[in-house]
């Protein structure tokens, strides 16, 4: 009779699943995150390349650089989630990175300056940033996953919205080096801690599910959610363990790579030139700013609606959406040198660029599941990284080429609508029985 009894009960369900913790820290993490990256670089552009004396192309070398490390360190990084979970590498990854923010204050020349940014802070971002954060929040949400991920990648988009302002009013009061020593206590404060109280390999180890059933709950709701398909499911069984080799040979895994690949080179190419872009069309540093505020408050407001729009269509169709919004923000940002033009193209930009905050994790996760998505997520990142390591330059060169940005703008706006077509062509893979 007890054991009836047991059974008709409902599924429970934690008040407050664990899991939304280890999207707060992975939210201050992605804050901290985004002092080392282009858009932040950007600010600094001008005063850096004038007092250390490079030309806008060859400081541009330092990003791909930058990109390239953090691409080769991507496989390790992944191999080392799936083992351990990402508590210790956040930690070691924020420690390194705040030490070298502080070193950049004592450089004296573009080499010192290269060499402290190619290695304590590229490792040291790389070690709590993005790929951990991403990975550590696809282990504890399935269903909610595109939500929970759009929730943590907005830490970057708060971080951005006020970081041209903080950066360029920093540099104004205290110099470009004191700069850079803040930002690495505030990397200390917002990530050791956090990380190292709260954040748990997986929500197995809890004696938990992901998005926070039990193990009778999770069986409830697997039954009803059979019965009834318009609950939404992941696109892939998560269960599923694929090898390095044979994710390389799926059709999936190279499309994902090519399709966000060629458009993260205009991404990161982008961002590291809008600032003097702006400036350059006449406008003053301030304008340029509020154009980089805008483009982020957009990084901020979208990836939650992009992240739910994931869980209720397929999410190849949300992914051709976004780089369409964001490819017509580019075209209205360019065509004209009118500020309203410029503020309502970069609005739209920033948009579309929300999407890439969660959709590129919500289809490699959905289409490779939990337990190797290290792996093969690391490896996928270490290819499209290293594409994406060559935008920088690329807008540096032009620029001291032609004068002007507006080829890379072309440029860039075709790989957008080259990945829209692609994002129509994914499929999940389908593993060969052995």
């Amino acid at each position: 009779m007890e054991s009836t009894l047991e059974h008709a009960r409902p599924a429970t369900k934690q008040k407050f699943f664990y899991g939304w913790y280890i999207v707060g820290v992975g939210f201050l993490a992605n804050v901290a995150s985004a002092f080392s990256l282009a858009s932040t670089m950007s600010v600094f552009l001008k005063p850096l390349t004038a007092d250390l004396g490079v030309s806008r192309g060859v400081f541009s070398l330092l990003r791909s650089g930058e990109g390239l490390i953090a691409a080769f360190l991507a496989p390790l990084i992944g191999t080392l989630m799936d083992r351990y979970g990402g508590r210790w590498l956040m930690v070691f990854g924020a420690i390194i990175a705040g030490l070298g923010y502080i070193v950049l204050s004592y450089v004296d020349n573009f080499w010192q300056f290269s060499a402290v940014r190619l290695s304590l802070i590229t490792v040291g971002d790389s070690f709590m940033g993005y790929i951990v954060i991403n990975l550590a929040i696809a282990h504890w949400f399935s269903r909610k996953r595109g939500r929970a991920l759009a929730l943590t990648s907005m830490g970057i988009g708060f971080a951005k919205v006020g970081m041209p302002v903080l950066a360029a009013s920093l540099i104004v009061w205290l110099g470009w080096r004191q700069t850079w020593l803040v930002f690495g206590l505030i990397t200390f404060v917002l990530v050791v801690g956090p990380a190292l109280l709260i954040v748990r390999r997986s929500p197995e180890d809890m004696g938990l599910k992901p998005d926070g059933a039990l193990s009778a709950a999770s069986t409830h709701d697997s039954s009803r959610s059979t019965k009834n398909p318009s609950i939404s499911q992941p696109t892939s069984q998560d269960d599923v363990e694929w090898t390095r080799n044979e994710a390389l040979r799926t059709q999936a895994f190279w499309l994902l790579v090519v399709t966000f690949g060629i458009s993260s080179v205009g991404v990161t190419g982008l961002n590291l030139h809008v600032f003097p872009y702006v400036n350059d069309l006449g406008h003053p540093p301030v304008v340029a700013a509020t154009v980089m505020s805008v483009i982020a408050s957009m990084q901020l407001a979208s990836p939650i609606a992009w992240g739910v729009l994931a869980e209720r269509i397929d999410a190849r169709f949300a992914a051709t959406l976004r780089f369409v919004v964001q490819g017509i923000g580019l075209a209205l940002a360019i065509m004209t040198d009118n500020l309203f033009c410029l503020y309502a193209g970069f609005f739209l930009y920033g948009i579309g660029l929300g999407g890439n905050m969660v959709l590129p994790d919500i289809l490699w996760a959905n289409y490779f599941g939990r337990r190797s998505l290290g792996k093969v997520r690391g490896l996928g990142l270490l290819i499209s990284q290293a594409v994406a390591a060559m935008g920088p330059p690329f807008f540096g060169f032009l620029f001291d080429l032609t004068g002007d940005y507006d080829l890379s703008f072309v440029l860039f706006g075709a790989a957008l609508m080259t990945s829209a077509f692609l994002s129509l062509m994914l499929r999940p893979p389908l593993k060969r029985s052995v």
